[in-house]
């Protein structure tokens, strides 16, 4: 479905499935519970799943002659960091916008993980006064004029990736990559749980599966507290995808499915099943998730897993899309484990 368009490569290439018996046991041992590693996906500023994005994002970056990449999220922002990490590699300027979108009083929340990191390669980070949105933002579109008021030529790339026209093309791949592996493990997935907030993973993922009517099996956890600004974003995403690849058929809504039940109390903000959940990874099977998105991803597919939502015998293949370094930034929470 990809091969006419062009990949920049930053990732090591397909990223490895992983057994988790441990955990699968702690939780009744009646699914088998399997990791795809998109965390451990690079070399670059400790990898994660906005890198395969941006592989088919730089070549239109190049090709435009930009030299300076704007983007925009969080203080904690794993995508900012990714944007950091490939202007590096690429050889581009880099300015990303942290928006306060984490009411979160941490001391050491702005100085530490992904901001320390983003800083750490030479970007230029402007922390914005600016709450939570997934949308186009006005303070991103202020960096990028003010990139070419002091005579450079920005690229823009939005929140997430995830609505810049080739943001889902990655997590198409990450799909066949799965339907490869799969051929390898002898069987196939029953269900693949992802987080969601700003789109464009669990989009591609839905593209790349239904591909093969599977779709509806791609389970999104909604980490963004606006379920319906998520899932509109989601349907435009899905849908300029499909075109994109020549999926030949239009996705069903019933084949887009985000669960919004543990987005709570906000985006960013831990709930006391969240650290459980954190801490239940960590110490069966020593897989570092994080408070913003993995943390809330692997809560849901624990609460599911617990309360009988997956057929016994099920095989249940959990997105580890990164984010381990924000932990940082909670370090009180954290402090004693």
């Amino acid at each position: 479905m990809l091969e006419k368009f062009e990949r920049y490569p930053l990732t090591f290439g397909p990223t490895h499935i992983e057994h988790l018996p441990r955990l699968s046991e702690a939780l009744g041992g009646k699914v088998e519970i399997y990791a795809k590693r998109d965390d451990c996906n690079s070399g670059l500023a400790l990898g994660g799943n906005k890198l395969r994005k941006l592989e088919y994002i730089v070549p239109d970056a190049i090709a435009s002659n930009a030299d300076t990449l704007v983007s925009i999220g969080g203080v904690q922002s794993n995508h900012t960091r990714m944007v950091a990490a490939t202007a590096a590699k690429i050889g581009m300027k880099c300015v990303v916008v942290q928006e306060s979108w984490v009411p979160h009083e941490d001391a050491v929340y702005d100085r530490v993980g992904n901001i320390m990191l983003t800083r750490l390669m030479g970007a230029d980070s402007r922390i914005v006064e600016e709450g939570f949105d997934i949308g186009i933002r006005q303070s991103w579109e202020d960096a990028m004029q003010s990139v070419r008021d002091a005579g450079g030529k920005p690229y823009g790339i939005p929140a997430g990736a995830s609505v810049h026209k080739y943001g889902g093309l990655g997590y198409v791949g990450f799909a066949e990559e799965v339907r490869t592996q799969e051929k390898e493990l002898g069987f196939a997935f029953d269900y693949i749980i992802v987080c969601v907030v700003t789109g464009s993973t669990q989009g591609g993922m839905i593209v790349g599966f239904a591909a093969d009517d599977r779709a509806d099996k791609v389970i999104g956890i909604d980490a963004s507290g606006t379920l319906e600004q998520t899932r509109a974003q989601v349907r435009e995403i899905v849908d300029n995808t499909a075109e994109l690849v020549e999926l030949g058929r239009k996705v069903r809504d019933d084949e887009i499915v985000i669960n919004p039940d543990y987005a709570y109390p906000a985006y960013g903000v831990p709930s006391h099943e969240t650290n459980e959940a954190i801490r239940l990874a960590a110490q069966t099977e020593a897989m570092i998730t994080d408070p913003v998105y993995e943390g809330k991803s692997m809560q849901g597919m624990i609460d599911l897993v617990r309360k009988g939502f997956f057929p016994e015998d099920s095989k249940i293949l959990y997105a580890h899309l990164g984010g381990a370094p924000a932990l940082n930034g909670y370090a009180y929470t954290y402090r004693n484990g």
